[in-house]
């Protein structure tokens, strides 16, 4: 929607967005009556099931495995405990070193510390993926570090066949946070698999909404026992899982680790499993408007601006936000121009590296860098995000388009 705004010289007009950009993807109605149903009988707990039936936290498993092509997978009741179990099942011991990307959700670094681990902060580039450079340095200057957790973050996917070589040089367990990359592919088979398991999100602003909830996936089948058994599968409660390994990895297991509690429940995976079948035609749908978006944006504004650039061997990309880099010529109260215009029409737009902002690393005082990381620093201070709601109709992204290209000129016209 347009309208008449007098506060620019000449009485310029600019353009309003009039939609809520925090707009979750809706749960199909399949999900409403099959969780409704679940409600109905009052078997929420995903073990509750009559003899012979699969519970459908179950067959949720089992779809999200076939999905991403994982032979195991174990619900859970958020991803950052998928990714905190991920290293407990890798072997990480009290106080041990995992390399991650200085970039990302601080969910991570407190899913490291949530191990017992220490965080240790790889350099993220202007396409906002890990630096294989600083990785390989970091290897080098920590030797007793045995973890890399690589976090796809909004999607984008570093150099995963280097970040492998190195991680296989030095000995290293690499792990990947999918949380934002559920649909993406690196060489046509889809992340998750050049690590040893990944860790996928259904919180709402993800690929799949269930409000809360993530899933653990690995092929390796010691790792799928251990997490079934964290999670809560105790006593013999493993024989009701689909997608864990046989009893043989099981044996002992529930007396030697501890019981977490950090299942799914019936009702979250009731809600998910109709979306997994809508994933491939919403990925066309989001990176059709994400193409649209960003070619409008490099035109009239390419000058100032920067869209990162997916990695070679990224097949399929899954855009469901933008992100883009302001200029140098930016200043930071250029920047700050910018994101009080946006807001003011309408759009309130993210920066990485604000203060107050849970992706900037400066913010993680219970895992703090112990060194400085100018790459990452320097970039977040012009980065910025914003989301692309399914929901919206293709028009409401001609607004969004104009809201960034007129904010930046207002932006810039005193300077």
């Amino acid at each position: 929607m347009v309208a008449s705004d007098t506060r620019i010289a000449g009485a310029t007009t600019r353009t309003f967005v009039t939609r809520d950009i925090k707009t979750p993807d809706p749960v199909p109605l399949a999900g409403i009556e099959e969780a409704a149903s679940v409600m109905t009988t009052g078997r929420m707990y995903r073990y509750n099931v009559k003899p012979g039936e699969d519970s459908i936290v179950s067959k949720c498993e089992e779809e999200i495995a076939a999905y991403t092509g994982h032979k195991y997978c174990v619900a859970l009741n958020s991803c950052g405990s998928a990714i905190m179990l991920m290293m407990k099942t890798s072997g990480l011991k009290s106080g041990g070193k995992v390399l991650s990307n200085a970039f990302t959700f601080g969910a991570v670094p407190s899913a490291i510390e949530h191990a017992g681990g220490k965080a240790v902060y790889v350099e993220s580039d202007y396409n906002h993926v890990m630096d294989v450079t600083d990785l390989e340095k970091k290897l080098v200057a920590n030797p007793d570090c045995k973890h890399v957790l690589v976090s796809h973050m909004r999607g984008k996917v570093g150099d995963m066949d280097a970040i492998l070589d190195a991680c296989n040089r030095h000995d290293a367990v690499l792990l990947e946070d999918c949380a934002h990359s559920l649909g993406v592919r690196w060489q046509g088979k889809h992340t998750g698999h050049m690590g040893r398991a990944c860790a996928i999100s259904s919180q709402s602003y993800k690929m799949i909404n269930s409000g809360e909830g993530g899933f653990f996936l690995t092929d390796d089948p010691e790792m799928a026992a251990q997490c079934a058994v964290y999670a809560g599968a105790y006593e013999g409660l493993s024989s009701k899982h689909t997608t864990v390994p046989g009893p043989e990895y099981f044996e002992t297991l529930p007396t030697e680790i501890p019981n977490y509690s950090l299942r799914m429940s019936n009702i979250a995976a009731a809600v998910i499993r109709p979306q997994i079948l809508t994933l491939e035609e919403r990925i066309v749908k989001y990176n059709r408007r994400y193409t649209e978006l960003t070619a409008k944006l490099t035109e009239r504004m390419g000058e100032h601006l920067s869209i990162p650039v997916n990695t070679p061997g990224v097949t399929t990309p899954v855009h469901d936000s933008i992100q883009f880099n302001l200029k140098k010529h930016f200043t930071e109260e250029m920047v700050q121009k910018f994101l009080k215009e946006t807001a003011a029409h309408g759009l309130p737009t993210e920066l990485f590296g604000a203060r107050s902002n849970a992706r900037n690393f400066i913010n993680w005082g219970f895992a703090p860098a112990d060194e400085p990381l100018p790459m990452t620093a320097e970039m977040l201070s012009r980065a910025l995000d914003c989301r692309m709601p399914l929901m919206w109709d293709d028009s409401d992204f001609d607004d969004m388009a104009d809201v960034i290209c007129e904010s930046l000129e207002a932006a810039l016209e005193d300077n």
